[in-house]
């Protein structure tokens, strides 16, 4: 007996073929699949093309076949708030989410519950609504209150909270036990849920709690990466490699019930990777670094440097979005919300700060589809604006050029204090419309001293902090070298091995000065080309 869903689309085509005026977007509503990685550094997909020990096979496809987005953003350098940025459409500072610790705090958490996040608009639209993984958002007991129908909240491999099991079936709410691994049993329970729902329309966010610590792969995923490396990137990469598999499952079931077509999807990371500044390979997967990569981005999870809110960003509509795409204007997390209300068919509503990214995707829609965008995390603020960025921490204030300098090696600020004071203005105004109003949400003594202290280490160069522990003595070499190394590939256009002044600029022509003293920088031996004899 055939299917449904795919009569669903083939007769809504028909039907719009022969009725003008009818737009897909609003009469073919898509599925939709948001996929949230935890703590995955901007290096770690194959299809970044940055580093050669990651493999994602399934999840480069997905780029292949649509789009990455080069200048991908979270909301948040930390998962609460990202969380709460992505699934309500808003930033989140708007309504007093700041930082992780207020995921605690009952007023702001009231002030969430108020809120309809996304899965409750697409429930009028006549959307079935599910998520698996890492929540944080509250207790497990009230995710359904906030519209998702099928809930399996499992984010370790200790007890989960479910009211649907992974036949598809419906139980009495409550504990979930049972062997197997949490990566792949939220993948599994995914691919249950598009099996029962493949008739209507669906939306699903799948939360992945990895490469986030405890760094827990199983062997099967271990085995894959062979060979010596820090035990915490093989960890990493086994974890991600989990994903990876689920993504490939997903997609298999999206082609079994012949809906992949209809199928919007969305893989996004939640933060950049935490480093601790020293990426040091200590024994176990507990707190510190959790193996992912920034490279070539500076700074880690906890800043407002590219390194700790740019992240992978991959968005997939097969025979809607063209394939082979690579997207270099900024967008953002917000705009999961803003496109998938669009596209259910549902009024714009002007507390969403995202944008429909598919007029941008389709080439119906030129020009960037942000003129700004804006951050603020407790000490720290932030706002780019075309290839401008603006970052304050604390007392602090730095200007970078992110279409020459995406690195954020060079300051400009005494070089361009005009453009620093327009960007520091339009921040504040933004500001001070949030709860709490003001450029700094909070400026606590722990946490400025933590700040005060990356921001020393990444963007100022003071390397004189005490030396971090010494490794764990597993023969494995350091990967202290590896944003270096992948910056060095990316800019090695004969792939000789040597990055020559040229190379190193690429053909741009504005702010040559700029460049040709991150290059001279790089260049440690004078002799006129970057290779790895210049590494530190």
């Amino acid at each position: 007996m055939p299917t449904i869903a795919p009569v669903r689309s083939t007769l809504i085509c028909a039907v719009l073929a022969l009725t003008p005026g009818l737009t897909s977007a609003a009469d073919n509503k898509p599925n939709v699949i948001l996929i949230y990685t935890d703590d995955h550094g901007y290096a770690d997909l194959g299809c970044q093309g940055i580093l050669d020990d990651i493999k994602t096979p399934h999840i480069d496809s997905l780029a292949r076949g649509g789009v990455r987005m080069t200048d991908g953003y979270c909301t948040a350098p930390q998962c609460v708030p990202s969380r709460g940025g992505l699934l309500s459409g808003q930033y989140q500072n708007k309504w007093g989410l700041e930082s992780n610790p207020e995921f605690r705090d009952a007023a702001v958490m009231k002030n969430f519950d108020k809120l309809e996040i996304l899965p409750e608009r697409l429930k009028k639209a006549g959307y079935a609504t599910g998520m698996a993984g890492k929540w944080h958002l509250g207790p497990a007991e009230q995710i359904s209150k906030h519209g998702f129908d099928k809930v399996f909240n499992k984010n370790s491999n200790g007890p989960g909270f479910w009211n649907m099991d992974l036949n598809g079936k419906d139980i009495e709410p409550g504990r979930q036990t049972g062997k197997g691994y949490h990566l792949d049993l939220i993948s599994d329970f995914t691919c249950s849920f598009i099996d029962r729902f493949k008739e209507q329309p669906f939306f699903f966010y799948l939360a992945y709690r990895a490469p986030h610590v405890p760094l827990d792969a199983p062997k099967n995923y271990l085995d894959r990466f062979p060979g010596e490396m820090p035990e915490r990137r093989r960890q990493a990469l086994a974890m991600l490699s989990a994903v990876d598999d689920g993504v490939g499952r997903i997609v298999a079931t999206l082609n079994k019930h012949k809906i992949k077509k209809d199928t919007l999807i969305f893989l996004i990371g939640d933060n950049g990777a935490p480093y601790k500044i020293h990426k040091v390979d200590a024994p176990g997967g507990g707190p510190g670094w959790d193996g992912s990569l920034n490279d070539p981005m500076n700074g880690e999870k906890g800043m407002l440097t590219e390194g700790g809110i740019r992240v992978p960003f991959v968005v997939n509509w097969e025979g809607t979005i063209p394939p082979g795409q690579v997207y270099s204007q900024p967008v953002i997390a917000l705009d999961v919300a803003a496109t998938s209300i669009h596209l259910a068919g549902l009024p714009h509503d002007p507390v969403l700060d995202g944008v429909n990214l598919i007029p941008h995707l389709t080439g119906k829609e030129a020009g960037a589809p942000h003129e700004v965008l804006r951050w603020r995390w407790l000490g720290q603020s932030a706002i780019r604006k075309g290839k401008w960025k603006y970052i304050r921490s604390d007392d602090r204030e730095y200007l970078f050029d992110m279409e020459n300098d995406f690195e954020e090696t060079t300051d400009l600020l005494k070089t361009h204090p005009e453009i620093a004071a327009d960007l520091h203005d339009a921040l504040k105004q933004w500001a001070d419309t949030l709860s709490p109003p003001g450029i700094w949400a909070m400026r606590s003594e722990g946490m400025s001293k933590t700040a005060a202290k990356y921001f020393d280490w990444y963007i100022e160069g003071k390397r004189d902090a005490p030396a971090p522990p010494a490794p764990a003595k597993t023969g494995t070499p350091s990967t202290s070298n590896a944003k270096d190394e992948a910056l060095l590939r990316s800019r090695d256009r004969d792939s000789n091995g040597e990055v020559t002044l040229e190379e190193f600029i690429g053909g741009r022509t504005k702010n040559l000065p700029v460049l040709e003293n991150n290059f001279k920088k790089r260049d440690t031996n004078g002799d006129g080309v970057w290779n790895k004899k210049d590494f530190k």
